[in-house]
């Protein structure tokens, strides 16, 4: 039983034994082939063949059975690998990774991926195959010298200076498109043009290896080539152009010394090409001051010079009360007519006190005392000078003492004025010196001074600043005393000695006395303002970094900045401008000095200054004509009665320039109408022209001609409600009236159609003749001579007689004409034809009559040929006579003398330079038509000793038979 039971268990035992045998039997691959776990490779851009560290081999554990042992493959993971492994043995496992294309390393120089290796499995169908672990491949791709160096640009070029040995003028840079160091980088530079000063480094810098000439070489042209590390040479060679300056000097370049300006043409820019050379230097600021010189110009600017007068009123100051102490030489101020002057009109009029000339100002012309507000103005040019007083203005006792009620005066170089209080109540110290010590009384230069008094407050503005006095002295007023005063100008009067004392010694221009009112800083300041200056119009890109600051008067200004070129940007914005219509021409002097600093606020860049002058071109002058009737005759009743007689009724103020002008389109257009052979005429070449203008006037002056007029029965009349309407002035004296005031041409024209002469006592006037002159800017531009004749006509009244058998033939009845043109003839008639004729007389005048009757007949059928010829020339002629003769009555008279008169020496040469101008020729006879178109004659001599005109018959043969 027990050896049954052994026997059953060995029996199990073996069949368990030998079922795991038979398990056993059938796994044959048992193992995964192995391979390393990184793998480092290197392949060449035109090889596939990699080269790997460790080399690829797979090993397997079931080897060397078959399929179990062997490895069938290997296989890559990741996306986009140019590369394969192959299996070179299967038995051994040896492997290879291969390039599946071209390998750029440009495009990517290392390639990372994994990669498995699997063995054949149990049998030729690859049944139960078994992979390895993953394995890391880095693989690197080595460069080839494909690529030759390249330039980075077409070519390269610089400036130096000559004569300096810079260390590197300028760099020449080339690069390589291969991937590795060795080949990507470029190893050297050379320069391929033979014998030239320069070399180049290995890095591209090209320095000079002598001082270059500028007179030698101006510009340097040189081949560079670039080699890389692998010896390969640039695929083009590159151009470097090298300019040489002459050795640098700091300064303005583009600097044009002379400017011209021509007159109206607004602003004018100084400096559009101007740049400051610094020569490299490192710049940290830099200051610059425009000067422009217009001291020797009028007073210190050009000004518009009309009379002070007027420029006060055009800068709004009240005309009120307003005295000009200093005015223009005429026959209504006539007290400066002996200073000397500056003798020009293009500029302000100044008077010269030499310290021995002084003027005394007529009585009347400003009030004695000035209690009430008032203001002293006065433009002064002043140096230094002795320690006496130098006394500008004074009014002080004209007998008996010395005191000085008020005076403007300087002394060591402090302005001073007096004003002495009148008598008082109270007998107590007031105010009576202000003291002002200014730099500018001595200085040699124009200013406006301008005091203001309202007592006790006196307050001074000179160029239109405010000083307030450093010293106030008091005094007790003046005694009271009869004694009249004497205002002078230059010096004091001394009454007491008879003498002038104080000689002042500058020039002195524009002094005024203004009562009843101050003026305020806007009249001061345009009175002070120029009309010409610098301006500046600064472009936006640069005002924020730009500093720009101007002078009161625009003469100069200063520009501040730290770049070059926003600096030359405003430079070249800097202008010059005049706004005068016609300004003074000359030179204005113009410098520009500038400072430079560097690094540690050091000037280390002198820059000279720049000089140059602005030439202000002579303006076109104008030429102011005056026209209209010129000779005229009317009735006696006109000039006696209450409206008296228009002097100017048909007056014309025209004002012209003449330009020369190239006539291209006008020449183009004659030479197509010009005939062979006459191309080379002269006169096509330029053509003159007249151009009217419009502009101000500031005085027209009617004066007598010949006597002066006699305020007892004769005067010249204008509304003042017409002047003041229009801001003008009239003053009138025996010698005739003066308009004053800026006003336009038409103005003027209106307010001379107003002005009237009248005449009380015609009896023994015959003809009255006068002149008319306007001008401009206070006579730097005068007017012609306009003549005006007037003839009186006086009316006789036939005399009624007892017998009338004794009466006039019918040939010398009255006639009345509406109108009849006696251009040139002045009519005389003698008392003597008032007398009454006796009865013989009268028959002689009958039978004279009848004689000179046929004499006259005769004449005027001969005249009537002559008329048809002279009736063309006639009809050109200007009516010029306005004969109102309805009241005319001629009666003859037979003791009479009739002799031809002759114009007189001056109406004979008028008529010549009429004649020449107009370019006809004129008859001594005018005569008309009339209603009837049948002509008149008159005649016109005077006698050749210059004997007392006679009167002149005026035949009506419009009835006469024959």
């Amino acid at each position: 039983m027990q050896f049954r039971r052994n026997t059953r268990l060995a029996s199990a035992v073996g069949l368990v034994l030998g079922l795991l045998c038979a398990v056993e039997a059938a796994k044959v691959n048992k193992h995964k082939p192995w391979i390393e776990t990184t793998y480092h490779g290197i392949v060449t851009e035109n090889d596939d063949k990699v080269l790997l560290d460790p080399p690829l081999i797979a090993l397997d554990k079931d080897a060397p059975l078959r399929y179990a042992g062997e490895i069938c493959g290997f296989r890559i993971h990741g996306q986009n690998v140019p590369f394969e492994a192959v299996v070179l043995d299967k038995s051994t496992g040896e492997g290879v990774i291969r390039a599946k294309g071209h390998l750029d390393c440009e495009l990517q120089k290392e390639h990372t991926f994994t990669l498995q290796a699997y063995d054949c499995g149990e049998g030729p169908d690859g049944a139960n195959m078994k992979k390895s672990h993953k394995a890391t491949v880095h693989i690197q791709v080595n460069d080839i010298n494909e690529y030759a160096p390249v330039f980075k640009e077409k070519s390269y070029k610089a400036t130096v200076m000559e004569g300096k040995q810079y260390d590197s003028i300028l760099r020449v840079e080339a690069v390589d498109a291969d991937c590795s160091f060795q080949f990507s980088q470029i190893c050297s530079y050379d320069i391929v043009t033979p014998e030239v000063p320069f070399t180049v480094d290995k890095d591209g810098y090209i320095k000079n290896t002598e001082k270059l000439n500028y007179g030698k070489e101006r510009m340097y042209k040189l081949t560079v080539t670039a080699y890389d590390c692998g010896k390969n040479r640039a695929s083009e060679d590159v151009l470097v152009k090298i300019n040489v300056k002459p050795t640098c000097k700091p300064g303005w370049t583009g600097f044009n010394k002379r400017i011209e300006y021509e007159p109206g043409t607004g602003s004018l820019p100084l400096f559009p090409s101007v740049h400051l050379e610094t020569c490299d230097e490192p710049i940290t600021s830099i200051q610059a001051n425009i000067e422009l010189e217009t001291n020797h110009i009028g007073k210190g600017c050009d000004r518009d010079t009309y009379s002070e007068k007027a420029l006060h009123k055009l800068c709004g100051a009240s005309g009120g009360g307003t005295v000009e102490l200093l005015p223009a030489p005429s026959s209504a101020t006539n007290w400066t007519v002996g200073l000397p002057t500056d003798n020009g009109h293009d500029s302000d009029q100044v008077f010269e006190f030499n310290g021995t000339q002084a003027v005394k100002v007529p009585e009347g012309v400003v009030s004695t005392s000035l209690k009430e507000p008032f203001t002293v103005s006065v433009w002064m040019r002043h140096g230094p000078g002795a320690r006496d007083k130098e006394t500008v203005l004074c009014n002080s006792d004209k007998t008996g003492m010395n005191r000085h009620h008020y005076s403007l005066y300087v002394h060591n170089c402090r302005l001073i004025l007096l004003l002495r209080q009148e008598p008082t109540e109270t007998e107590n110290y007031k105010p009576a010196e202000f003291h002002w010590k200014l730099d500018q009384v001595c200085d040699k230069e124009w200013h406006h001074y301008v005091v203001n008094v309202e007592f006790p407050s006196v307050s001074l503005f000179v160029d239109g600043t405010s000083y307030e006095p450093f010293l106030v002295t008091e005094d007790y007023p003046l005694r009271p005393s009869k004694i009249d005063s004497q205002l002078t100008i230059g010096a004091c009067w001394q009454g007491g000695s008879g003498h002038m004392a104080q000689f002042f010694r500058g020039n002195l221009a524009g002094l005024m006395v203004h009562s009843g009112k101050l003026e305020n800083k806007k009249v001061i300041d345009c009175l002070y303002t120029c009309k010409e200056g610098l301006d500046v119009q600064l472009p936006e890109e640069v005002a924020s970094s730009i500093k720009v600051e101007f002078n009161p008067n625009q003469s100069s200004l200063s520009v501040e900045g730290d770049d070059i070129d926003a600096f030359d940007k405003v430079m070249q914005h800097i202008s010059y401008l005049n706004s005068r219509q016609f300004p003074t021409p000359g030179i204005r002097h113009l410098r520009v000095s500038t400072t430079v600093k560097c690094f540690k606020e050091e000037a280390c860049v002198t820059v000279p200054d720049a000089e140059g002058y602005v030439m202000v071109l002579q303006p076109e002058e104008p030429k102011i004509s005056l026209s209209g009737i010129d000779h005229f005759a009317r009735g006696a009743a006109e000039f006696e009665s209450p409206e008296g007689v228009t002097l100017f009724p048909e007056l014309r103020i025209v004002s012209t320039i003449t330009r020369e002008v190239e006539a291209e389109v006008e020449a183009e257009a004659e030479a197509e109408a010009t005939p062979a052979g006459a191309e080379d005429d002269p006169t096509v070449q330029e053509t003159v022209v007249s151009e009217e203008i419009m502009h101000n006037l500031d005085t027209c002056e009617v004066s007598a001609v010949g006597d002066e007029l006699d305020g007892e029965h004769e005067s010249l009349e204008l509304d003042p409600a017409q002047l003041t309407q229009r801001s003008l002035e009239m003053t009138s004296s025996t010698l005739g009236l003066v308009i004053t005031g800026v006003s336009t041409m038409a103005q003027y024209e209106t307010v001379l159609h107003l002005i009237r002469y009248k005449n009380w006592h015609t009896e023994a006037l015959f003809d009255r003749k006068f002149k008319l002159v306007c001008s401009e800017l206070n006579g730097r531009y005068i007017s012609n001579d306009f003549k005006v004749e007037v003839n009186v006509i006086h009316t006789v009244n036939p005399m009624e007689h007892a017998n009338d058998a004794m009466v006039q033939p019918n040939f010398i009845n009255p006639v009345h004409h509406a109108s009849v043109d006696l251009s040139g003839h002045n009519l005389v008639y003698p008392p003597q034809a008032s007398v009454v004729p006796s009865a013989a007389t009268v028959v002689i005048v009958v039978c004279v009559s009848f004689l000179v009757f046929m004499i006259v007949l005769g004449v005027f059928r001969v005249r009537a040929t002559h008329q048809g010829a002279a009736r063309d020339q006639e009809a050109g002629k200007e009516n010029e006579m306005d004969w109102d003769d309805s009241a005319l009555t001629i009666t003859v008279n037979p003791m009479e003398t009739y002799e031809d008169q002759h114009s007189s020496e001056d109406d004979e040469e008028e008529e010549e330079e009429e004649e020449s101008e107009d370019g006809e020729e004129e008859d001594d006879i005018t005569s008309a038509e009339s209603e009837s178109s049948e002509e008149e004659e008159g005649a016109e001599e005077e006698d050749q000793q210059g004997a007392s005109r006679q009167q002149q018959l005026e035949w009506d043969d419009s009835t006469l038979t024959y």
